[in-house]
């Protein structure tokens, strides 16, 4: 199979994360530490949002990884202090019968953004080059004609207007270990361990060879693969804000200063007592 372009040297990291990769082991980042940087992306992302409305910008975040990666927890990250009619997360589940037999990019499509938005994808159209090729969910025809057509189809993308990051967030297998054992004891995050799960957990060099095959023919220039380091959570949370909002140009978008107007007067108005449930105070 020839391949769609020639793949150009995988982007570099943030510097945090190639010290780790080197060997530096990092002190614990500890919750106010933490906490206080969060902020500061948290802002900057309010920033990024107002101005995506503002000059009508179209943005596609797309998340990757193995299970346990953190894709869940950065995704959460990025859009707690963001409006959800401007940041839209989109996971989607298995394909009906009907989505089958379309094809395959179809059921993405009408997820994309409009003007003012931007769309994270939760796993995404590269679930092909992954747990279907992997679990056996189709055949190799099928997968190579993907990764052929994966990356046109993000030229036209880009080409269009739209503004294309994909991150790979890059899991240790001990970390992976680490952490589907902690979810079989928790009752927070037994939801998180399915029977797909499990099985996947037994193909890691399988899934190795996907990603190697991912990486080698959809890492473009127009749309490069950007691998966190995930191991930390912490830090590969403010790693990926921070390279986000490096890679989006924005700037203050002009807006009025906010001042509360004053409050009507009524001074015949007297709270009834409702007759409604309330609710028991237990804290």
């Amino acid at each position: 199979m020839a391949k769609a372009t020639k793949a150009p040297k995988l982007a570099k990291a943030p510097k945090a994360l190639k010290a780790s990769k080197a060997g530096e082991k990092k002190g614990e980042l500890g919750n106010k530490d933490y906490a206080r940087e969060m902020k500061k992306l948290h802002v900057e992302l309010v920033k990024l949002q107002e101005w995506v409305k503002h000059a009508g910008l179209k943005v596609i975040v797309v998340f990757e990884g193995r299970d346990t990666a953190g894709k869940g927890g950065t995704i959460k990250a990025i859009t707690e202090r963001v409006s959800p009619r401007t940041f839209r997360v989109v996971a989607l589940p298995s394909p009906t019968e009907r989505e089958k037999s379309q094809m395959y990019l179809q059921r993405y499509l009408p997820h994309f953004p409009a003007a003012g938005e931007v769309v994270i994808f939760d796993r995404s159209w590269y679930n092909r080059a992954g747990v279907e090729r992997v679990m056996g969910f189709c055949d190799e025809k099928i997968v190579k004609r993907f990764l052929d057509m994966a990356p046109k189809f993000e030229k036209v993308m880009v080409d269009s207007g739209i503004i294309l990051l994909k991150y790979w967030l890059e899991v240790s297998a001990d970390e992976q270990t680490k952490r589907l054992s902690a979810r079989i004891d928790d009752g927070r995050k037994i939801w998180k361990l399915s029977p797909m799960d499990l099985k996947s957990y037994s193909k890691w060099y399988d899934y190795s060879r996907a990603r190697d095959d991912m990486f080698k023919y959809t890492h473009t220039e127009w749309a490069p693969w950007i691998v966190a380091d995930s191991n930390d959570k912490k830090r590969a949370r403010l790693n990926i804000i921070s390279d986000l909002l490096s890679r989006i140009p924005y700037k203050d978008a002009p807006h009025e200063r906010v001042k509360l107007p004053k409050r009507q007067k009524d001074t015949k108005y007297k709270e009834p007592k409702h007759n409604v449930v309330r609710i028991k105070e237990k804290f």
